[in-house]
């Protein structure tokens, strides 16, 4: 630890250690692509889980004055993948990033969008508040098309890359025979019967393939317990209770692991699509979010839309169809290839 203490000291924030596999593979990502003897300080929620998964000094990040007096001891602020700079959470989150990056540029000190989406920025305010944010930032890489076009067109371009997660290392596929492996979450564009046709794709497809069926929650609060609650809704199926289970994991490798071993995965969430792939798992992506979307056109992987499901047969043959396809691994390959450009960032920014 000794000559680390002597290099650029970077204050990383983001929506770190708040039990959310997908942000927690971007952290493992950004630290993994810091310039040697870098010394950073991570903004956590549970710091404990990080400090002891990653080994890093943290500081508590919805302590806004803890994490400001943080970054007066550090020489950069990093705003670390995800979409940081939204209105979609709160207002008040868009402020908090806002502020940060005020302090940091009234200190003198650079700041740096690794990584990251824009938006969405539903309100004028928000809009206005954030054209004013880029003209702040030294440098800016970003997960997608649309963020880095939206930024262009306010006068304020970066590089475009794909999102920094695909910069992890990649896994055998050894699924054939294994089971389906859901990272499903709740959202408002599924309550009730709207489940009912995925629910009986699911059912029919498990039994087709006879395959035990794993819910991995991948944002452990707000995941967690989704197979037993829509079990006491009377919506899943006796059949596929049966053959359903919910498995916990603590880390992305945890969870990569398992979809390693998965005959296909099913995901609603955005980095679920990811480490999957990565996993070299057969896969199918359903959407809540455009970038979820995005990330399916991106791997040429089968995406349907929440809004706009199908009935339960035509889920049914599509998933069938998938079962032990796994990705291109060219494709794969090339979204890893792409994600380079934020390494390059920080090694020109934070680098000696």
């Amino acid at each position: 630890m000794g000559p680390r203490q002597k290099g650029v000291q970077p204050l990383l924030c983001g929506y770190y250690g708040e039990h959310n596999l997908g942000d927690d593979a971007l952290l493992s990502a950004l630290l993994a692509q810091l310039p040697e003897g870098c010394d950073p300080v991570v903004t956590a929620f549970d710091q404990g889980e990080v400090q002891q998964r990653l080994g890093v000094r943290t500081c508590p990040r919805r302590d806004f004055k803890a994490v400001r007096r943080a970054l007066d001891r550090c020489d950069a602020l990093v705003l670390g993948g995800g979409s940081l700079l939204q209105d979609a959470t709160s207002f008040r989150s868009l402020l908090y990033y806002a502020a940060l990056i005020i302090s940091a540029r009234l200190q003198g000190k650079p700041v740096l969008l690794w990584g990251q989406g824009l938006g969405p920025l539903r309100r004028r305010r928000s809009r206005l508040l954030v054209r004013r944010l880029l003209n702040l930032v030294q440098a800016s890489s970003w997960r997608d098309r649309d963020s880095a076009g939206l930024a262009a067109a306010w006068g304020r371009p970066g590089q475009l890359g794909s999102d920094p997660v695909w910069s992890l290392a990649t896994r055998r596929w050894h699924g054939p025979g294994g089971p389906l492996v859901l990272c499903w979450r709740p959202t408002p564009l599924l309550e009730g019967e709207r489940w009912r046709p995925l629910l009986e794709a699911l059912d029919a497809v498990a039994a087709a393939a006879n395959r035990e069926v794993i819910w991995l929650p991948f944002h452990r609060d707000q995941d967690r317990g989704l197979l037993a609650s829509l079990d006491r809704q009377g919506l899943v199926p006796r059949r596929l209770a049966q053959r359903s289970h919910e498995e916990l994991v603590a880390t992305p490798e945890e969870a990569m692991e398992i979809f390693s071993g998965a005959s296909l995965v099913l995901s609603m969430r955005l980095h679920g699509v990811i480490v999957a792939a990565l996993a070299g798992a057969p896969l199918v992506a359903l959407s809540y979010d455009p970038k979820v979307r995005a990330a399916a056109q991106a791997l040429a992987c089968p995406c349907r839309d929440l809004e706009q499901l199908q009935d339960a047969r035509a889920l049914q043959q599509e998933w069938l169809e998938q079962l032990e396809k796994p990705p291109q691994p060219l494709v794969v390959e090339g979204l890893r290839h792409d994600s380079r450009v934020h390494r390059e960032l920080l090694s020109r920014w934070l680098g000696h």
